[in-house]
């Protein structure tokens, strides 16, 4: 078990709208939980095997309990359901997190928030540090129709003139103004933006400057194809000199896992950055979704579960 690895009880399971249900984890002895900041998520190991990613959605000034709302997914290979159907309560769950990749700026003049659908989790968190905080914000909520999307009686009570809830089943096909949301925005404003692929392609479309905007993916783009195979590469362990050969289609984390050399991981698509392990050396050929442009130009960590080498040898700090 690692230092970020604990084990917690189920205390609750609540409906939060058509689909989604809420689950809330405490210490089962009674212990505070550790901090954490709007943006973090959670690895849950399920009884079935299967490690799962969730957003944290409640207040990060609550230490007693951390609860994250899980879709059901129609094409679900066992974790949605299994949470919704299979997990009762009491039952004990070993988690890993917080971790967070999506954290909020503080200098930023404003913040808009985006959430489309499921993606309201992390945001929700947000909305409410934010306003704590008296800092300016504005949110967009975007859903197939409002049944299926949580949290609106909250956001109802939120102060008016800064949320705009779009359902699709009321809009006549009209998409929601993301270019309108996002013109004259103050020259430090920074977007978040949570959701389906379309919808954050629309807010990088809007934005004249991309380094402003902010992504959370649940789940990766679908790859573009290689005009090129992939080489392969030398991994060397910095701390015992061990040498591992990582094939042309094979990814630097099961080449490690494969020589007994264990790195936590989870999503194995690059987007939840429970992987990332510190370079010593090496030309990195980034592929995650996670690393910021300067962090991956920095050349000292990546994420081995999608990211290669473009050298002859790439030299970690493990």
């Amino acid at each position: 078990m690692s230092d970020s690895t604990r084990t917690l009880r189920v205390q609750q399971k609540s409906w939060e709208a058509a689909g989604v249900t809420a689950i809330t984890l405490v210490d089962p002895t009674g212990a505070d939980l550790p901090g954490w900041e709007p943006g973090a998520h959670l690895a849950l190991h399920l009884p079935n095997g299967m490690v799962r990613e969730y957003s944290l959605c409640s207040d990060p000034v609550d230490r007693r309990r951390w609860t994250v709302a899980v879709l059901r997914k129609p094409d679900s290979r066992g974790g949605s359901s299994h949470i919704h159907d299979a997990l009762p309560v009491g039952s004990l769950l070993e988690v890993d997190g917080p971790r967070n990749a999506f954290a909020l700026e503080e200098t930023a003049a404003q913040h808009i928030l985006v959430a489309g659908g499921i993606g309201i989790t992390p945001i929700i968190a947000m909305v409410r540090s934010l306003e704590r905080r008296e800092r300016p914000w504005r949110l967009l909520y975007t859903g197939r129709s409002r049944s299926t999307m949580a949290f609106l009686d909250e956001i109802a009570k939120l102060p008016a003139g800064r949320v705009t809830v779009h359902a699709d089943d009321e809009s006549d096909g009209r998409y929601p103004d993301i270019a309108g949301l996002l013109a004259d925005l103050p020259p430090t404003a920074l977007v978040y933006c949570c959701g389906p692929e379309p919808l954050m392609d629309a807010c990088g479309a809007a934005l004249a400057d991309p380094s402003r905007l902010r992504l959370e993916r649940f789940k990766a783009p679908e790859p573009v194809a290689a005009t090129t195979p992939d080489d392969e590469f030398d991994v060397v362990i910095a701390t015992t000199g061990q040498r591992v050969r990582v094939g042309a289609t094979t990814s630097v984390l099961d080449a490690l896992n494969a020589a007994g050399i264990a790195v936590a991981s989870s999503c194995t698509e690059g987007i939840c950055g429970t992987c990332e392990v510190a370079v010593v050396k090496g030309d990195i050929d980034h592929r995650d979704f996670v690393l910021s442009s300067a962090e991956q130009e920095s050349g000292t960590t990546m994420l081995p579960c999608v990211s290669r080498c473009r050298s002859a040898e790439l030299v970690l700090d493990l």
